[in-house]
């Protein structure tokens, strides 16, 4: 039964609305991420410094995040969810019709308000549609679904833009216009789900939370790193030219397609703990590789498995699931995204000026922000729960920090 009493066909479930919206972020962020150094250079004249300006403008949205609860005041969470599929679709597709530094920085900002709320509330409707027990292999599918749709966005930008020569202003249209389409359908085809509980409606920081916001952050560092220099590494050091960095993604999105729901599964054998100590162990083999890396292939197998690993960080938020109170989802994903951008807006920059001097540097500090990622994992209790959030340095009391009554 739906809302409204109605009776909904079998396939009008959460999961299948949560899978096919997941679908619709690849086509328009695969799409600006793949186009976007080629139409700001040769259409609007950029140099490094309106380029790093935009990327940090396009950070923005992500440390606001925590705006998400007041928006919920006003629009339901399912809602708010396909309107930001909506504005990051139009936001790509707008990016090839202003093709001035102003008009990029705008319609960055728009696609980059629609991803990053839009990634906010999966998370959120995800942790509250979605039984414990199934939640990692779900988020599994998740990114699994997300994969391969990035790869028929690429293969698709490959034929509209190489082979039949499409402008870029079309290129971004198709696919800002796929995500936008996949969000009317979504809208049209699915019931408004009810919410197990009424999700709190203000800002809240509960102190027993802390190990999660400590592990979000700290994973917030560690993906800066491999997103801004893993890549330039293989460029710089190695060489690789588009069409090698175009493959690196193709093989990352096929291994997701397969392994991520295999890692949901095996997130759900052997708990959060033992999970987070693999993926963390990995990735201090995998930065200290960075470091000392010489060979191309070498470099492309630990970037790989680098972005392999990153997916076991679904045991994060299902860490979250277990021991949240269930009315405290959808504030806290507001403020973990926040808390997870926070050194987006000064790392790269930092980190860039690190580089110049040492570029092994870089990545050793990552293996050293997994060494103490790895400490606080096994601080998590074999069965997390409300009350049994963490084995050393349990607390119990809320404190809310803001609020919009």
């Amino acid at each position: 039964m739906n809302e409204t009493g109605g009776k909904r066909k079998s396939w009008q479930r959460p999961e299948i609305l949560l899978l096919l919206m997941a679908m619709g972020v690849p086509l328009s962020f695969a799409t600006w991420n793949a186009l976007i150094n080629n139409f700001a250079i040769e259409r609007a004249a950029f140099s490094g410094a309106e380029m790093g300006v935009l990327q940090s403008l396009r950070e923005v949205p992500g440390f606001l995040a925590f705006s998400v609860i007041f928006v919920l005041l006003l629009v339901r969470e399912q809602s708010l969810a396909l309107l930001a599929l909506v504005c990051m679709g139009v936001g790509t597709a707008m990016t090839g019709f202003f093709p001035t530094i102003l008009g990029l920085y705008i319609t960055t900002v728009v696609m980059s308000v629609g991803f990053h709320y839009y990634e906010t509330l999966q998370q959120s409707l995800a942790l509250q549609w979605i039984d414990k027990k199934h939640a990692a292999h779900t988020f599994g599918r998740l990114i699994a679904v997300g994969s391969f749709a990035g790869l028929i966005c690429y293969s698709m930008i490959y034929l509209a833009y190489d082979v039949l020569g499409l402008d870029y202003r079309w290129v971004y249209l198709l696919g800002g216009g796929g995500t936008a389409a996949i969000a009317l359908i979504a809208w049209l085809a699915f019931p408004r789900f009810e919410q197990p509980v009424e999700q709190t409606k203000k800002l809240i920081f509960r102190k027993r939370y802390w190990l999660y916001y400590a592990l979000v952050f700290m994973q917030g560092a560690r993906r800066q790193i491999f997103i801004v220099f893993a890549g330039f590494l293989m460029v710089e050091k190695f060489g690789y030219g588009v069409g090698e960095i175009t493959i690196l993604f193709f093989i990352n999105g096929v291994v997701n397609i397969f392994a991520a729901p295999w890692i949901g599964k095996l997130i759900g054998r052997w708990g959060e703990r033992r999970a987070l100590t693999v993926e963390y162990a990995g990735l201090i083999v995998v930065f200290a590789g960075y470091a000392i890396v010489e060979n191309a292939t070498v470099a492309a197998g630990l970037y790989v498995v680098d972005h392999l690993f990153f997916a076991m960080a679904i045991a994060v938020k299902t860490y979250f699931q277990k021991i949240a109170d269930p009315a405290d989802i959808a504030p806290t994903a507001g403020i973990s995204f926040s808390i997870s951008h926070i050194v987006a807006v000064f790392l790269p920059a930092l980190y860039g000026l690190l580089w110049l001097v040492s570029p092994p540097a870089v990545f050793a500090t990552g293996a050293v922000l997994a060494a103490i990622s790895l400490v606080m994992a096994r601080n998590i209790p074999p069965n997390p729960e409300p009350g049994n959030e963490v084995l050393h340095g349990q607390v119990t009391r809320a404190v809310p920090i803001a609020a919009a009554e």
